[in-house]
C-alpha cells in the first residue's frame, strides 16, 4: 500500500492508526482527514489505494463516506476503524461497501497484522467482529446457495481469509482458475470484496 487516507477526528486515535499503517507499509505515504470534508478535499487530489474510515464522524456518518468513494473508485479499499462492534453499524459498513472492519480495541502490533493482510488479500476483520457475523449468521435462516459444489470449496476458503494463489495450491488448481471462480462467485452473490465473501460464506454456514 503506498498511498493510505485515515478518516478519523479524535488526535489520539489518528496517531494509533498512523503508527499501525507505518509498522504494516513502511515508506507508504499517508494523508489523514478529520471529517467528511477534508477526506473528500484530499480524494478530489488523487485516490489512495486504503482508506481507513471511522463511522462517527463530526460532518457525517462514515458509511455515507465509504459509500461515496466507493461509487467513484472501487479500486480503493475502505476499511472501518471504529469503537463499535454491534449489528446496527458492522452490516450497514459492509452492505457500503466496506472492504473489511476492525475495532480499537486492537494492539499496535495486532492492527499492523491485520492492515499487512489486506495486502495478502484476506478479509480485513478484528476477531470480535469476525465473531459476530459467525453469531449473527447462526440464527438466521440460510438461504439456498447458488453456486457449483467447487464454487462453493472456494467461497469456504476465502471466506476463511485464504488468498486466490492459496485457494489454487489447496484445490490443485491454477492461481488464474481460481480467481476465475472468485470472479464467477462475485456475480452469482452480487458482491464485490473479500469481507463480503467472509460476510455470505457465514451467512451459508460455511466457516463452521
Amino acid at each position: 500500500m503506498k498511498r493510505v487516507l485515515i478518516v478519523e477526528d479524535l488526535p489520539f486515535a489518528r496517531d494509533w492508526l498512523t503508527e499501525g499503517v507505518r509498522l504494516a507499509f513502511p515508506g507508504s505515504q499517508i494523508e489523514t482527514a478529520p471529517d467528511c470534508a477534508g477526506a473528500r478535499n484530499r480524494l478530489e487530489r488523487h485516490w489512495p489505494e486504503l482508506a481507513l474510515v471511522d463511522l462517527g464522524l463530526p460532518d457525517g456518518d462514515g458509511t455515507r463516506l465509504i459509500a461515496w468513494i466507493k461509487s467513484r473508485h472501487a479500486a480503493t479499499l475502505c476499511v472501518v476503524a471504529s469503537t463499535f462492534a454491534d449489528d446496527g453499524h458492522i452490516f450497514p459498513a459492509l452492505r457500503a461497501g466496506a472492504d473489511g472492519y476492525f475495532t480499537k480495541d486492537q494492539g499496535q502490533s495486532e492492527l499492523a497484522r491485520i492492515l499487512t493482510e489486506i495486502a495478502a488479500g484476506h478479509p480485513p476483520l478484528s476477531p470480535g467482529v469476525a465473531r459476530r457475523l459467525m453469531a449473527y449468521f447462526q440464527h438466521e435462516d440460510r438461504p439456498e446457495l447458488p453456486l457449483s459444489e467447487r464454487e462453493i470449496e472456494v467461497l469456504r476458503l476465502i471466506g476463511k481469509g485464504f488468498s486466490s494463489t492459496e485457494v489454487g495450491r489447496l484445490l490443485d488448481i491454477t492461481r488464474n482458475t481460481a480467481a476465475g471462480y472468485v470472479k464467477d462467485i462475485y456475480r452469482k452473490l452480487g458482491i464485490n470484496s473479500r469481507a463480503e465473501a467472509a460476510l455470505k460464506a457465514a451467512e451459508f454456514g460455511l466457516l463452521r
